[in-house]
């Protein structure tokens, strides 16, 4: 699990910096959010042809199997990416990071303070389970919440490109603010949460409006601040900022959890 989350730390920046010089300014907002489609109609599909797969192939033959979509993208981006041509940069990562405009700097205090508060959205899962289990039974409430946050990722998929085309056309500082506005709204239902199934599903429907806006929003709004040489070194460190806050936010709301939840 950690060798995964540091391919992660390795990964997104680069991605993100390649999607940044792969687009022209105008387009950049669609371009961050028909990657998040992508991505998430892959770990829809992902785990669906596995459950299919279960029945018929070992286990332990899925992870082999498994091997052939990451053996894809590897190539695809060996032989099909093409790098815009630059100097090669040979200033130290520390100095790249003082080079960093101070607006950029200055961005990223907002998105740090909002990542100390976006918590894993397991707890939503979590919460709902909670909540249905008095009606359906501890089994079938599990199932439900989970089809709940599946839904949601529909939601994430179905909406995530028009929200580009929206930062593409509008305010990215705007449409960023409604994005961190919605997500303290959604805690706010979780926690005064009807049992219902459809307020739920309401809940977990904004949840993915929300996710697809940050992960949209976030990384294009970014993009304003940057000069040109500097995408790897601030991507980066917002990445950094992000999965900081992500980590004591997940950390903090699991000991809470743990010690006061009823």
């Amino acid at each position: 699990r950690p060798l995964g989350w540091i391919g992660w730390a390795v990964r997104s920046p680069v991605r993100d910096a390649l999607l940044l010089e792969s687009t022209e300014p105008e387009t950049v907002g669609r371009a961050f959010a028909f990657h998040g489609v992508m991505d998430t109609l892959g770990a829809i599909a992902g785990p669906l042809i596995a459950t299919l797969l279960l029945s018929h192939v070992p286990i332990r033959d899925i992870f082999f199997i498994a091997i052939i979509p990451g053996a894809c993208a590897f190539f695809s981006v060996l032989f099909f990416v093409k790098e815009k041509f630059k100097l090669p940069n040979t200033n130290g990562a520390w100095t790249s990071i003082r080079h960093l405009s101070p607006d950029y700097f200055k961005f990223l205090i907002p998105v740090g303070i909002f990542g100390i508060s976006n918590f894993a959205p397991t707890f939503f899962v979590l919460r709902s389970q909670e909540l249905l289990a008095p009606h359906y039974g501890l089994v079938l409430a599990s199932t439900m919440a989970v089809g709940l946050y599946t839904f949601g990722n529909v939601i994430y998929a179905l909406v995530n490109y028009p929200i580009g085309v929206l930062l593409d056309g509008h305010s990215k500082k705007a449409v960023l603010t409604v994005g961190y506005a919605i997500f303290g709204l959604l805690c706010f239902g979780f926690a005064h949460a009807l049992d219902g199934l459809a307020f739920l599903a309401i809940l977990f429907a904004f949840n993915g409006v929300y996710t697809a806006i940050i992960e949209s929003a976030e990384p294009s709004f970014a993009s304003t601040f940057m000069r040109d040489g500097e995408h790897g070194a601030a991507y980066g460190m917002l990445s950094a900022t992000q999965g900081t806050g992500d980590l004591f936010s997940s950390v903090g709301v699991g000991a809470l959890w743990t010690f006061m939840s009823p």
